[in-house]
């Protein structure tokens, strides 16, 4: 049981190249508490031909804090019975890792399709509720979400939502009314600075926020965002630190609502992704244990 306040976890896109044995490696070695595990590392291992009891061996001395990620969580007709298997599979692998959360995103998680229709009103691409209205994409999203959450509590997991800003309902308030309207008790958020910034929400906004609703926290950066619709690809490519966001206002608005759980280093920088990933950690960690003031 982990009842540690303020818990560093190591995030799968700091070392994004690597194995997770590596990253269980970087984590210990650096001295993070837990791991948040990107999915792909945890199918690669079982796919290399390790078992499930390997797996859950190799994690058994672990703490991790969420596996992620679900996308595009309003899917409809064939394309939400693929959300559902995508789901229970993630859930199933969440179950092996002792995690006990699942991160689940709103769509087009593709921002070609947004910039397409935003031009044309239509894209070759998945475009998921794009040109419904908004109280369509509300129902539509929640229902989703609250069918997702009844087959994780099966699982013994929880969701954190994550809205990505360049998707229709991208700010805290479209969260925390979807999580509203879902009914359910295992259905939470993670703030996650870059989305934040780039959809328009402010930290005394965050500051606001109920903090049970608060499951985790991206600690991320920015390139200069001029508004329209923002590309994560070219913004997030920035080591966290050097970026435009004042990293110490975000994780004072989340420290004002009684937050004390975890906090997780998101990392978007190609050139550091290409470093010695052992170093990139622990001077991530070191900032981090800055911010949060462990």
């Amino acid at each position: 049981m982990h009842t540690q306040n303020n818990i560093l976890a190591l995030h799968s896109t700091v070392a994004k190249h690597s194995t997770l044995a590596i990253d269980i490696d970087i984590a210990k070695t650096v001295g993070f508490d837990a791991l948040e595990i990107y999915s792909g590392k945890l199918e690669a291992y079982l796919l290399a031909g390790h078992s499930e009891l390997e797996l859950k061996t190799l994690l058994s001395k672990t703490h991790v804090t969420g596996i992620g990620y679900l996308r595009d969580i309003e899917r409809q007709g064939a394309e939400r019975d693929d959300l559902l298997k995508e789901a229970e599979r993630l859930f199933q692998l969440a179950n092996l890792a002792g995690a006990k959360g699942v991160q689940v995103l709103t769509g087009p998680i593709n921002v070609q399709a947004v910039i397409d229709f935003k031009m044309h009103g239509t894209s070759a691409h998945y475009s998921g509720l794009l040109g419904h209205d908004e109280a369509e994409q509300l129902a539509l999203t929640a229902s989703n979400l609250a069918q997702l959450a009844d087959l994780a509590k099966q699982y013994d997991v929880l969701l954190y939502l994550e809205a990505l800003s360049w998707t229709p309902l991208n700010t805290l308030a479209h969260q925390l009314q979807l999580i509203d309207r879902t009914e359910r008790n295992n259905v939470k958020m993670v703030i996650d600075y870059w989305h934040c910034f780039t959809s328009g929400v402010k930290p005394e906004d965050i500051a606001r926020m109920d903090r049970d609703v608060i499951y985790g926290v991206h600690v991320c950066d920015s390139l200069p965002f001029a508004g329209g619709i923002p590309n994560e690809e070219i913004l997030r490519d920035i080591p966290t630190g050097s970026g435009v966001l004042n990293l110490a206002e975000w994780t004072a608005a989340v420290k004002a609502t009684g937050y004390d759980g975890w906090w997780s280093c998101e990392l978007f920088c190609k050139k550091q992704q290409q470093q010695n990933s052992y170093e990139v950690a622990k001077d991530l960690k070191a900032l981090l244990v800055s911010l949060v003031g462990r």
